[in-house]
């Protein structure tokens, strides 16, 4: 699998994130106007789930955004470098969702499971009603031809 990566030109393992993912995240992090040196990052030792290898490497990685006092950390894989990643992609959401506010996707998403939820009217409830009425009729009109005896 690996000789396959290097025959097409790409110098990367297979676990890690592709230079074409880093540079969409750095495009987003210049949009939100976040800069590398606005970030402290620690790596800490990670817990749960991966025996030994999460146990003994500080695969954690602990964000902080310095304008906004904004925290992460992040331990989805056992890969520093991938965790690296994944917490700067969290860090951008968190700033981006400050901004936005209401805007957000986060946001919309919550106001659109709340419309899904509201009661129906009156109004809507009849007319739903009603239109099920006539499906019916036109459903039983379907039924077998008879002849007349």
């Amino acid at each position: 699998m690996k000789s396959i990566a290097k025959a097409q030109g790409r110098h990367y393992a297979l676990h890690m994130i592709k230079p074409e993912k880093w540079e969409k995240l750095r495009h987003w992090m210049d949009k939100l106007d976040i800069q590398e040196s606005d970030l402290q990052e620690h790596f800490i030792r990670g817990s749960g789930k991966g025996g030994q290898k999460v146990n003994k490497t500080s695969s954690c990685v602990q964000l902080r955004h310095e304008k906004t006092g904004t925290e992460i950390r992040c331990q989805k894989t056992r890969s520093q470098a991938e965790n690296r990643y994944w917490a700067r992609h969290e860090l951008c959401a968190q700033i981006e969702e400050q901004m936005l506010g209401a805007k957000s996707k986060k946001q919309q998403a919550i106001e659109k499971i709340r419309r899904q939820k509201r009661r129906r009217s009156r109004r809507a409830k009849a007319r739903m009603l009603d239109d099920k009425t006539k499906h019916g009729a036109v459903k039983k009109l379907r039924g077998r031809v008879r002849p007349d005896d």
